[in-house]
């Protein structure tokens, strides 16, 4: 098992090793199915590394139960984090894993002189954690996505131009 970092209501939060790679994977098949390739948020990492210093796994006895990833990219010229892929497993997913690893990821991308956080979601859920679409109509990112779904959070200006390294 991973170190542990956070106790939680019956989970971990550590930071994402190399180690956690095949686990991280298996969600993410899981969660997701063969159609994740095919999703922005993997678009987004081909562009950029991970940041694994902003990259999070929930543990739960042993067996990852959830993860967050971060990839720090450039939208025009504002540099910010990309948030995604955000998996959990089903069994976890109304108990606050997903929360949990959203606010570690968002306070980890400020340490790291991010305060601008962007990702694609569910605007009534990412809400709770201080996102929103007001600033984001102009993100032009590498695929197709719905533009009403692109999300912002730390921002008090309207990003606009395309997501790139």
């Amino acid at each position: 098992m991973p170190p542990q970092i956070q106790p939680l209501d019956g989970f971990h939060i550590t930071p994402e090793q190399a180690s956690d790679a095949s686990a991280i994977e298996a969600l993410l098949d899981h969660a997701f199915g063969p159609g994740r390739f095919t999703k922005v948020s993997e678009r987004v990492r081909e562009l950029a590394p991970l940041r694994r210093d902003a990259s999070f796994c929930a543990w739960d006895s042993g067996r990852l139960v959830g993860c967050v990833r971060m990839t720090a990219v450039r939208v025009g010229d504002t540099p910010v984090m990309f948030l995604g892929p955000l998996a959990v497993e089903a069994d976890q997913r109304k108990g606050g894993t997903g929360g949990a690893l959203v606010q570690r990821a968002c306070t980890a991308a400020e340490s790291a002189g991010f305060p601008v956080v962007l990702l694609v979601g569910d605007e009534p859920y990412f809400t709770h954690f201080g996102f929103s679409s007001a600033q984001t109509s102009a993100v032009a990112l590498p695929g197709p996505v719905d533009q009403r779904r692109v999300l912002a959070r730390g921002t008090s200006h309207p990003l606009q131009g395309p997501v790139r390294y």
